[in-house]
């Protein structure tokens, strides 16, 4: 299988669920509290839950943020889940004043409210593919699939051309971003079932296309 995958352990977040799930398709994976030892990776896995701002802050104390960010600068494999996904925007309206690792151009915005429309949205929804087919962490996975999904905020890409595929709650969102080897998604894979496992498992595959 190559290098192991680090879990960024930045104190918060849902890690053993995320471990499992990687476990579960055949990943060797350790928690990185620190920035150190990173040569020893082959893939990163950034999870999250909580707030935009907690995770900024505790990103910068414990001294990851920089080292996440030349990883991703690298095009190295990553793999970013819910706030983990969120973080890697410039900024949200979560956190009025907190900045985010700016590796995608955009904003974090909350849902509108709308009628017969609830906030959070959480629950199963389908994935809409640019192109209609999935490919890169998608290759295998049928358009209107369905995924886990618990936010009140979605990414606004400046670039929609980074859009992996789009969901719909209140109005169409994109539920995950990409460029290369760095991706990124709104839902929770580990709680997705067939399909999360399934993306897992194409998350790992290009970690192994990365060695070769």
């Amino acid at each position: 299988m190559g290098k192991k995958i680090a879990v960024v352990d930045y104190g918060r977040g849902n890690l053993r669920s995320v471990e499992k799930a990687l476990q579960k398709v055949g990943a060797d994976t350790e928690l990185l509290p620190s920035p150190t030892g990173l040569e020893k990776f082959g893939g990163m896995v950034l999870p999250g839950v909580g707030s935009f701002g907690d995770c900024a802050r505790s990103l910068r104390e414990r001294k990851l943020d920089a080292p996440i960010l030349e990883w991703l600068r690298a095009g190295k494999p990553f793999l970013g889940i819910c706030l983990g996904y969120q973080i890697l925007f410039d900024s949200s309206e979560e956190s009025l004043g907190e900045k985010g690792l700016g590796f995608f151009s955009g904003t974090v915005r909350k849902f509108p409210v709308a009628q017969g429309v609830k906030v959070p949205h959480m629950g199963w929804n389908q994935l809409r593919f640019p192109g209609g087919e999935g490919a890169g962490i998608y290759a295998g996975i049928a358009a209107g699939a369905f995924t886990y999904f618990v936010h009140s905020y979605y990414p606004c890409p400046e670039d929609e051309s980074l859009v992996t595929a789009w969901s719909d709650h209140a109005l169409p969102f994109a539920a995950s971003c990409g460029r290369g080897k760095v991706q990124a998604v709104q839902f929770h894979p580990e709680k997705s079932q067939t399909v999360g496992l399934a993306i897992l498992q194409n998350f790992v595959g290009s970690m192994v296309e990365e060695a070769e």
